[in-house]
């Protein structure tokens, strides 16, 4: 009797246990870029291989909605142009698949220079003709022969489509108070030609078949230690120049053309977005605002970037230029990437008192950690500076070298991917315009990892690792959870599908 009664209460605990619910696997699909080689590689085995009490707990709350993403990508320089006319028909077109295809990095939010610029072959502007106040001698003939052509040879390619953003380095010289390309300000007397000076570059490139999304002001106007092109405003300068002509102008010709003020450097921000957004009057022509990274090889100013959005939330906050500055290219030597032994500008010429926010840095890290931590600060666009340059890091005519996420050498017609291409890709490709940045909770503060869920109810998430040892993460949405590796120095991209 007692063996029978046994059995019964073992079928029973049996038949429990069976029916018991399981816990459900997220389904995922993992992308790795790391020290160790991989690019952009899909993982067939990312599983958990250590102690199972060391799990990362990440949870995502897609409840908890963010920013909505403008987009992510690079920028059309004349540098880049010209360098993709020095290559094959096969090169130059494997470099805007890359960028641009469905196969490559998607790029979704892009950026160009109105007049010359450092990573320009000369100094140029598309109104040469001094005390032209009607632009009538106006032509963006500079552009013909390069950016022109890349930009439809992009456009051609990208199944989405994506946004231009246009920066001006300086007005024409004889507009300005200094009479010269660097440095100066504009004169009161041209504010209004300098404003039709936007709307016909709207107008011109139009009639080539290219919309121009959006202006930011003035790149730099704080000034670039006067180098190269520059042209200088005060925030309200700045904010009286919108307000009182170019808003007015672009309002009337191209309603739909966005103003992003201020275009430099984070530690500022604060007082640029004071005056940009005053009040309603000072803030109505204004759609939003950009900013650069230069300011730090580390430190992406969380506070800042926080008061811009609290102090206008319905308002874009674009990442405008980022680069490895003042550096010559690494050639074919991934590993160098990875380690902390690029300087910039300010290892060199920032005043003492700063050059604790400029020590010797990895470019990877410094790409991944500010993308992520810009992200999580309510940022919605992030674009790169040049998207290609040379062996050198020019072609610049005043010689300010820097490198590319796709380094050439036009003279053996050979082309380099450099790490950096692939960190980029880990954003533009799955994170799309229109996604929403969402809620991430996680145990471990050694990484960091942002999350968005696009227009299709797919899911991103990006992780970075950037310590040497391995972190085991459990992966939890909606009560679904998967187990994942990630290897140290590494960056890896979560897609959850609809």
């Amino acid at each position: 009797m007692k063996s029978i009664n046994y059995l019964y209460y073992l079928f029973l605990s049996i038949m429990i246990i069976s029916c018991a619910p399981k816990e459900e696997q997220l389904v995922i699909e993992v992308y790795e870029t790391s020290a160790n080689g991989n690019n952009l590689t899909k993982l067939e085995n990312f599983g958990t291989n250590q102690n199972e009490s060391e799990l990362v707990e990440v949870t995502l709350a897609p409840n908890f909605q963010k920013q909505t993403i403008t987009g992510f990508g690079g920028s059309f320089t004349e540098a880049t142009a010209y360098l993709l006319n020095q290559l094959s028909k096969k090169n130059r077109d494997s470099i805007i698949e890359a960028y641009f295809g469905e196969s490559g990095a998607k790029y979704s939010l892009t950026r160009t220079h109105m007049n010359s610029c450092d990573f320009s072959l000369s100094q140029y502007s598309y109104a040469p003709v001094e005390d032209d106040k009607e632009l009538k001698h106006f032509s963006i003939e500079e552009d013909r022969g390069d950016i022109i052509p890349m930009i439809k040879d992009a456009m051609a390619v990208s199944k989405d489509g994506f946004k231009i953003l246009t920066s001006p380095w300086t007005a024409s010289p004889w507009m300005k108070d200094n009479k010269n390309w660097v440095g100066g300000k504009l004169l009161p007397e041209y504010y209004d030609t300098w404003a039709l000076f936007f709307s016909k570059y709207v107008s011109a490139y139009k009639k080539e078949g290219i919309d121009i999304w959006g202006f930011t002001v003035e790149n730099e106007p704080l000034g670039n230690g006067n180098n190269w092109e520059s042209m200088h405003y005060s925030p309200d300068e700045m904010t009286n120049f919108v307000q009182n002509h170019l808003g007015p102008k672009l309002k009337g010709d191209y309603p739909n053309v966005k103003i992003l003020g201020y275009d430099q450097n984070r530690e500022h921000l604060n007082e640029w977005v004071d005056s940009q957004y005053k009040n309603d009057e000072t803030s109505k022509y204004f759609d939003g605002t950009a900013i650069h990274w230069y300011a730090s090889t580390f430190h992406y100013y969380p506070e800042e970037l926080q008061y811009a959005h609290k102090k206008a939330p319905n308002k874009y906050l674009i990442q405008s230029e980022a680069c490895i500055d003042a550096q010559v290219p690494v050639w074919k030597d991934d590993a160098w990437y990875w380690k902390k032994e690029a300087t910039d500008w300010g290892w060199d010429w920032a005043p003492e008192k700063d050059k604790p926010m400029h020590p010797k840095y990895a470019p990877v890290n410094r790409y991944a950690r500010d993308i992520i931590g810009c992200l999580n600060n309510y940022v919605d666009g992030w674009i790169d500076w040049n998207m290609v340059l040379d062996t050198k890091g020019g072609p610049n005519w005043f010689k300010n070298w820097c490198i590319a996420p796709v380094i050439v050498n036009p003279e053996t017609d050979e082309v380099y991917f450099t790490p950096l291409y692939y960190t980029l890709s880990h954003f533009s490709k799955f994170i799309r315009p229109e996604a929403k940045v969402i809620e991430v909770n996680y145990t471990d503060k050694d990484i960091m990892i942002t999350a968005a869920e696009n227009t299709d109810g797919s899911i991103a998430v990006v992780i970075f690792n950037e310590k040497e040892s391995t972190k085991n993460i459990q992966l939890t949405l909606n009560q679904k959870s998967v187990k994942i590796n990630i290897q140290g120095q590494a960056i890896q991209t979560i897609v959850i599908p609809n």
